[in-house]
């Protein structure tokens, strides 16, 4: 029992139940969102998109590929709500935050792996790198 305890609480697994949770809430709050605001504007131009009636028959076996029509349709309305609504703007929003941060790493020139600033020499390709000077402007000719 002492083993079971030790895995259940280990940090990794409670961190991955906890995400499966949220992000269970998460997706029904989505699909609230779509359903209660999204879909009656898009009856509005043009009529509910409900294809569950949409049956095919192969002999006597029914295939219900509407249903599937309709789940997918909602799907994409659904993604294109929480990229244009919760993912761009949080996007901007680090973009913001991350403009402030002085910059700490550099590329190598010679293998392009990011390396502090202050390296004389890169950690994988083993390079001496020479240390930025100051940069001088030349005047444009005239």
């Amino acid at each position: 029992m002492s083993g079971f305890r030790k895995f259940i609480l280990r940090g990794n697994l409670v961190d991955l139940a906890v995400a499966v949770v949220i992000g269970t809430q998460f997706s029904a709050l989505v699909k609230q969102f779509v359903d209660s605001f999204i879909t009656p504007l898009l009856a509005l131009v043009g009529g509910t998109p409900n294809f569950d009636s949409l049956v095919l028959k192969v002999g006597k076996t029914p295939f219900m590929y509407g249903k599937f029509l309709t789940v997918a349709i909602s799907f994409l309305i659904s993604a294109a709500v929480v990229y244009f609504v919760i993912v761009l703007p949080v996007a901007r929003l680090l973009r913001l935050f991350e403009r402030d941060v002085e910059a700490t790493e550099r590329e190598c020139p010679e293998c392009t792996r990011s390396i502090p600033i202050r390296a004389r020499r890169c950690p994988e390709c083993t390079a001496e790198i020479v240390a930025p000077g100051p940069t001088r402007t030349v005047p444009a000719p005239r």
